[in-house]
């Protein structure tokens, strides 16, 4: 703005400056006792002072004990099983825990059935604040698509940008509204940290806590379909965060194990991190043998086919 427009803001909300004040982009504070500072400071006063102030409410979030949810991942002896196929198991079981269930936050743009999660379309629901407004074309078939208002899983259509913020909100919410949430956002690992890499920073900024899963990860897993799904890159990229703890697990165990220490850091401890973990689809055969350390079982990896 030049002067002559100055003069004209002036003019136009009363400001008491002169010409030469103006002319000098002198600044106006009016005097305390005027109705505009009680209005500001009692304005600052309810928003909680003049510092800024980042105050936790929220309540611990119990885990339920490993062995309950993940028995499958860590007493598969030989069995076939891609670490994408066990991690939509690991966290459909955690949504039968009745208090950690509830809490938890299943996102993903637009490959929910290539993840395997089409099971949860019936079981908890695909939320719109609107209901289900048409019939889908595979309403005849078992898994078909089903949306409600009381539906838990988040299916944002093709914007990798509103899934990540819908993760945010969900991420954040045990700061902003006193209420730890449990989101497990699922993608291809290219749509991640290649493509919506500014809005994961700012989760973390924002010191967001829930899990990010880049799925079909790999420079083999999804060839076909050219360079779009070759990500060689995320994990590396990852590393550079902080506050985020990045994992590449070769099997349903690990990946079992990652989750659990991930949610009692995040729900039971308070500790303000994310989870980056990168999931395949190509199937690891496990030959498993149980040896013993103070008395216990523990199963070790002797061979892969």
């Amino acid at each position: 703005m030049d002067v002559a427009a100055l003069l004209e803001f002036r003019n136009r909300f009363n400001l008491p400056l002169t010409d030469e004040k103006v002319a000098g982009l002198s600044f106006y504070r009016p005097a305390d006792g005027s109705a505009e500072m009680r209005y500001l400071k009692e304005r600052r006063a309810s928003l909680g002072g003049s510092l800024p102030a980042r105050k936790v409410s929220a309540a611990r979030l119990p885990v339920p004990p490993l062995i309950g949810y993940a028995s499958f991942a860590l007493e598969a002896d030989g069995k076939e099983m891609s670490t994408t196929m066990a991690l939509v198991r690991l966290f459909s079981a955690l949504l039968r825990d009745k208090v950690l269930g509830p809490r938890i936050v299943p996102i993903v743009a637009d490959e929910a059935r290539t993840f395997g999660m089409a099971g949860l379309f019936s079981r908890i629901g695909i939320y719109s604040p609107f209901g289900q407004l048409y019939e889908p074309e595979d309403a005849g078939s078992l898994l078909s698509y089903k949306e409600s208002r009381d539906g838990q899983l988040l299916e944002e259509g093709i914007t990798e940008a509103g899934a990540i913020s819908s993760w945010i909100a969900a991420a954040t919410s045990y700061s902003v509204h006193g209420l730890p949430m449990l989101p497990f956002y699922i993608y291809y690992s290219m749509f991640g940290f290649q493509r919506v890499g500014d809005l994961i920073w700012a989760a973390a900024d924002q010191r967001a806590r829930g899990f990010l899963i880049g799925a079909t990860a790999g420079r083999t897993t999804l060839g076909g379909e050219g360079l779009q799904h070759q990500d060689g890159s995320s994990q590396v990229m990852a590393a550079f965060d902080s506050n985020c703890r990045a994992y590449d697990p070769a099997f349903a165990g690990e990946l079992a194990v990652i989750i659990d220490h991930g949610a009692r850091q995040m729900l039971e401890i308070g500790n303000d991190v994310f989870y980056y973990l990168t999931v395949n689809e190509r199937k690891l055969r496990a030959t498993l043998l149980t040896g013993r350390s103070g008395g216990r079982r523990y199963p070790w990896i002797v061979s892969l086919q």
